[in-house]
């Protein structure tokens, strides 16, 4: 496909469009598979879906969009690199522990009367 000639919108409109296609065919060998597999590979969907989404969000620099183009397998190349980040995401969850029982023990004490659930 020659892009030599796109614009910065219509490099990222086939970009996502070839995003898109990659993410499909994903979903069907995911269908394919058996139930524990699939499983397996839940979280890789969640990350590849979000990818996809973004960028219908967001349009990647010319140079960007080009490089990502020249790549069989776009969503793939970057769930691969996302997947070996360092990410925040356990501090994350450990928050949202803590402050889902500060949360709930804020409201035990608001509620007069209630007894203990232990």
């Amino acid at each position: 496909m020659d892009t030599n000639n796109k614009t910065v919108e219509e490099l990222n409109e086939l970009l996502y469009e070839k995003m898109e296609r990659e993410q499909a065919e994903y979903k069907q060998s995911l269908v394919d598979m058996e139930p524990l597999e699939i499983l397996n590979h839940a979280y890789e969907y969640a990350v590849r879906e979000d990818i996809v989404y973004a960028l219908g969000y967001y349009d990647l620099p010319e140079n960007q969009c080009r490089a990502l183009l020249k790549s069989d397998t776009p969503v793939a190349d970057i769930c691969g690199y996302y997947m070996n980040c360092e990410t925040h995401y356990m501090d994350t969850i450990r928050d949202s522990i803590e402050s889902c029982a500060d949360q709930k023990i804020r409201e035990e004490k608001q509620s007069p009367g209630k007894e203990d659930a232990r």
